[in-house]
């Protein structure tokens, strides 16, 4: 069954819009709350192909004025803001990478996996993903290893084709795409949600691990939600969701709402006003609801990204939830990457009530 065009948001299935229709009337998180902020960004220095200068001229700004928006900024554990780098396979150029790695060394954030494909096969990504992983590690001392000493990433898809997710067939062409993501080391997709997108899941708003259909296309559609207490099904990849909720108060045509899915972009900076629907969206692992796992994602290589996420509207917000944890009895917030996010769900899922922040790797 599907509602009218007009009443179904692009890319949305119906049971999706029904759940976000029920948790647009649920009350704010109550404290005690612990939220953990990541920024997921899809680093793309050579999108729309300008100059190789410009491209230059991207990175090193980041590299330039990242350490100074972020002086001074410290969350509950006193640490600065994190930022991770989902670069880009095909855009590989070590004169890029470097200045983030130098980032990442003074302890701003990491690098992990981007990839935009199409028409590809199994064999050829797994030798993609091996290849570039090994790149950073060995020639950027980037990534880390797991525990059985393969190097490991997150993983963002390009084009939000994950596993051959989208109706058309393109920017992908592997139905078995978790399989090898997970055979290579990938230790959780961070892709999701896209919607208006297409490749938008049924679920939403979730922490959960999809086994793969090498059968079928966008095997993530559905899975088993993380749980304290559960092991993960075997064979299978840790799915880690932002936010998506319906804005009442970006309406469209003044009467539907608008669509809140935690981008970050120059017409939507981060702002403390849009807080509680992170946090109202609930992505938890099940059985630990105080533990709010808030992932936005950008594009922060672009300038009209760039101007706000390193510019005065972000270092507002970081100043404005500092006050808020302040006047918050019980509420606590906590800047961390894209790995780091993932070992928090396995603490949670090991049954921890307070983060171990001396075991973060994974």
């Amino acid at each position: 069954m599907r509602l009218p065009n007009a009443f179904q948001p692009r890319g949305l299935h119906l049971t999706s819009v029904a759940r976000l229709a029920r948790q647009s009337f649920q009350r704010s998180p109550a404290a005690p709350l612990r939220m953990f902020l990541c920024v997921a960004d899809h680093y793309e220095p050579m999108r729309e192909h300008p100059p190789r200068a410009v491209q230059q001229g991207r990175v090193d700004r980041w590299h330039r004025e990242y350490p100074q928006l972020v002086a001074g900024l410290a969350d509950s554990r006193g640490r600065p803001p994190q930022h991770t780098f989902f670069y880009p396979i095909e855009e590989y150029a070590p004169e890029f990478l470097d200045p983030l790695a130098d980032l990442c060394r003074h302890g701003f954030g990491e690098v992990e996996i981007h990839l935009h494909h199409d028409n590809d096969h199994a064999e050829q990504l797994r030798e993609s993903l091996l290849g570039f992983a090994r790149l950073l590690s060995e020639r950027h001392g980037l990534l880390g290893k797991n525990a059985a000493g393969q190097i490991s990433y997150g993983f963002i898809h390009g084009n939000w084709a994950l596993d051959n997710a989208r109706p058309d067939g393109r920017w992908c062409g592997v139905n078995n795409e978790l399989t090898v993501l997970r055979e290579t080391g990938c230790y959780a997709d961070f892709t999701l949600p896209c919607a208006p997108a297409p490749g938008q899941t049924r679920t939403i708003n979730s922490i959960y691990y999809a086994v793969d259909d090498p059968r079928r296309p966008k095997s993530h559609d559905r899975g088993t939600p993380a749980r304290v207490g559960q092991a993960p099904p075997p064979d299978s990849l840790l799915m880690v969701q932002g936010p998506l909720a319906f804005n009442w108060g970006r309406r469209k045509w003044g009467l539907l709402p608008g669509l809140e899915n935690g981008t970050l972009q120059g017409n939507q900076p981060l702002a403390i006003e849009r807080l509680p629907l992170w946090l109202s969206a609930g992505v938890s692992v099940m059985g630990r609801p105080d533990w709010r796992f808030v992932k936005l994602h950008t594009h922060g290589a672009l300038e009209k990204n760039a101007e706000v996420l390193l510019g005065e509207p972000t270092r507002r917000f970081h100043e404005a939830l500092a006050s808020y944890a302040r006047q918050t009895p019980g509420f606590e917030y906590y800047y961390v990457t894209a790995r780091e996010m993932a070992a928090l769900v396995h603490q949670a899922e090991a049954g921890l009530t307070r983060p171990d922040w001396d075991v973060l790797r994974i």
